[in-house]
């Protein structure tokens, strides 16, 4: 049993070249106009924040000797 490549999907599928302007504007976009516009409230607490701060500060030299 033989299979030909036209069988067979390319992986990963083959996507068409989009400038940055093409994705950015096939996503809806808008362009940054404050600090403001970054903000997010991503912790609920200060204490959920430190605690993040705490474990990724620890996982990034727990492999440093």
């Amino acid at each position: 049993m033989s299979t030909h490549e036209a069988d067979h999907p390319a992986y990963p599928p083959i996507r068409p070249c989009l400038s940055a302007e093409e994705l950015l504007a096939a996503k809806n976009t808008q362009p940054i106009r404050s600090v403001d516009d970054l903000a997010a409230d991503t912790f609920e607490s200060d204490e959920e924040l430190e605690e993040f701060l705490a474990f990724t500060y620890a996982e990034r030299h727990r492999d440093v000797t």
